[in-house]
């Protein structure tokens, strides 16, 4: 479990169109992931891949999209 003292900003449109459209996440697990999100103030690839919802390699291209995208 990942636990911070700092609430994470939710989301953004982009970043959830990405996950369901390129990343291919179901509305369920995108939701699971948002939940786990919010409830620990975890960022969110961390809890996608802690959770096993996006691979190692996803993880990487996320956060890389995250810097190119801030």
């Amino acid at each position: 479990m990942v636990i911070s003292t700092t609430a994470q900003p939710p989301p953004s449109p982009a970043l959830v169109r990405l996950l369901r459209h390129q990343f291919g996440l179901s509305d369920s697990a995108l939701a699971l992931g948002l939940r786990q999100a919010q409830q620990e103030q975890a960022p969110l690839p961390v809890v996608l891949w802690r959770f096993g919802l996006i691979s190692l390699e996803q993880f990487d291209a996320l956060l890389a999209w995250q810097d190119a995208n801030p």
